[in-house]
């Protein structure tokens, strides 16, 4: 049972989940925090997602990948889904709020869910895909 741990750290899917639920719970808990404090849903949404994003590319490419993958091809697509996720996050977050008159909580917990989802696939697939699967050579 002492080398499961181990072994479980060194599998990339699991290191992936891990940075990847922080992120999610680092974006869960300042979206709330923002607009319970009373920014708009849209701003403060965004504001939480580039925050867990800065944090969650250094992870997933340092610690999760390697550093296999060429920053100079990473970190501009990794950019992009982000950018592309933080806008979806602020809509939705706006719908549910003014259309759905979802609390802060649950406003949160539908974004992080959503928006998770879509970052998760496109990442593998796309950013970070497995070696032999896109053009993304070693880092210098």
């Amino acid at each position: 049972m002492t080398d499961v741990l181990p072994a479980l750290v060194q599998a990339r899917p699991f290191r992936f989940m891990v940075v990847g639920i922080g992120a999610a719970g680092l974006f869960f808990a300042l979206s709330w925090l923002l607009v319970s404090l009373g920014v708009s849903p849209f701003p403060g949404s965004a504001i939480a997602y580039a925050t867990a994003f800065v944090i969650a590319y250094r992870a997933q490419r340092g610690w999760t990948f390697g550093a296999e993958h060429d920053h100079k091809v990473a970190f501009p697509r990794y950019l992009t889904l982000q950018a592309g996720c933080a806008a979806f996050a602020g809509l939705v977050s706006q719908l549910a709020v003014t259309h759905f008159g979802l609390s802060p909580v649950a406003m949160s917990a539908l974004a992080t869910g959503v928006t998770s989802t879509i970052s998760y696939v496109v990442s593998r697939l796309w950013v970070f895909p497995a070696r032999g699967h896109g053009k993304l050579g070693k880092t210098v």
